[in-house]
């Protein structure tokens, strides 16, 4: 018997890597002709590097950038086998869990260090990019980004603003003409699952700023910064971006590299595709992969479901482990062969959390001794 495992993050918890092997053991502990696979995935977010670089023999390589707060930060980016291709996890360099709670003001949050990386890349001689919007802490509408770039962003009386969501309200002025000339000449991807515009009320500050600190009395006057910053930019340009699906993935960001004529593709799938899965799928017998929370969302393009569909044109089953499931979740079972949570009973976020690799064990060393009979 032949299983692919290939599951995502639990976040907050074990990365995909170590949840694949726990899964892994639990299975040749209870199955003794098993052969077992373990394909660590992601679907954009944290973790993206290391599902590449798991399946390939690429590298990291150490840069000195400017964090979210716009302090120096010690990161990398990743090179994938080819030597062309260069992976940038956004949450690296501005990530989220970079800024603590207590501290956390969105309007003083900048991607300006993803800008810097970019360069460092670009100085390298990379002309093929990645970008992984997952995770992110900033909703600056690329601004930072752009200006670490070389665009100039100038208010009414001629002086460069800063590259923070304050200033965004400031900017008369926009000149592209002195951007990097090399970001012309790049093939730029972007990997994300958000098809949200960048502007109103499904856009990047009303769906994703609360969770970043907006606070609810702030989303109009932010949201309305941006938008003017961003009719700027188009009318500079003279294209349109601001209304194209994934615009306002990671506070903006997607905008902004919209500009630079990226390609926006489904995180989960692009993933699948450089890493080889389908073919990994066509040698199984089963697929088992995971996540760190299961509901109706999952269906909407989340990386297990990518994952079932894929092996389900195959004819190979799918069992999906998850830190929690809700209740009703029978669309799902038209993909997934059975759905399994972690949990063995009551227990709460923190519990389940502390616990999760001795729980995750044992849910699986279970449904293998089921497997075992399958054949």
């Amino acid at each position: 018997m032949r299983i692919l495992v290939a599951p995502d993050s639990f976040k907050g918890s074990l990365t995909a890597k170590k949840v694949g092997q726990i899964i892994k053991s639990a299975l040749v502990n209870e199955i003794s002709n098993v052969v077992v696979d373990v394909t660590p995935m992601a679907d954009g977010g944290e973790g993206t590097i290391d599902a590449f670089l798991y399946s390939s023999q690429g590298k990291k390589v150490k840069v000195s950038v400017t964090g979210a707060m716009g302090e120096k930060v010690e990161t990398y980016y990743a090179v994938l086998s080819d030597n062309e291709t260069v992976i940038i996890e956004v949450a690296l360099i501005a990530g989220f869990t970079s800024v603590p709670e207590a501290i956390r003001n969105p309007f003083q949050l900048t991607t300006y260090g993803i800008g810097e990386c970019i360069i460092h890349a670009l100085n390298a001689g990379y002309r093929k990019f990645i970008f992984c919007l997952g995770g992110s802490a900033t909703n600056d509408g690329g601004l930072g980004m752009l200006q670490a770039l070389g665009v100039m962003f100038k208010d009414e009386e001629g002086n460069n603003v800063s590259p923070y969501p304050s200033c965004l309200s400031k900017i008369a002025q926009i000149d592209y003409r002195n951007i990097d000339k090399r970001i012309w000449e790049s093939d730029i991807c972007v990997a994300s699952d958000v098809e949200n515009p960048l502007c109103g009320k499904n856009g990047a500050t009303y769906i994703f700023g609360p969770q970043k600190g907006v606070l609810l009395d702030q989303l109009e006057r932010l949201d309305s910064s941006i938008q003017k910053f961003a009719k700027c930019i188009e009318s500079h340009l003279n294209k349109k971006f601001i209304d194209l699906p994934g615009a306002g993935a990671a506070g903006g960001l997607g905008f902004a590299l919209l500009t630079l004529n990226a390609k926006i593709e489904s995180g989960a799938k692009l993933i699948a595709s450089r890493i080889g899965l389908e073919t990994k799928i066509r040698q199984s017998d089963w697929v088992i992969t995971g996540e760190g929370k299961t509901d109706l969302q999952t269906l909407h393009g989340k990386l297990p479901y990518v994952i079932a569909t894929m092996a389900k044109g195959y004819h190979v089953p799918t069992i999906l482990i998850s830190g929690s499931l809700e209740l009703d979740l029978t669309p799902l079972y038209e993909i997934f062969e059975s759905m399994h949570s972690i949990s063995s009973g009551p227990l709460s976020l923190d519990d389940s959390i502390k616990n999760t690799e001795v729980l995750l064990h044992h849910r699986v060393k279970n449904i293998a001794r089921l497997l075992k009979y399958a054949g």
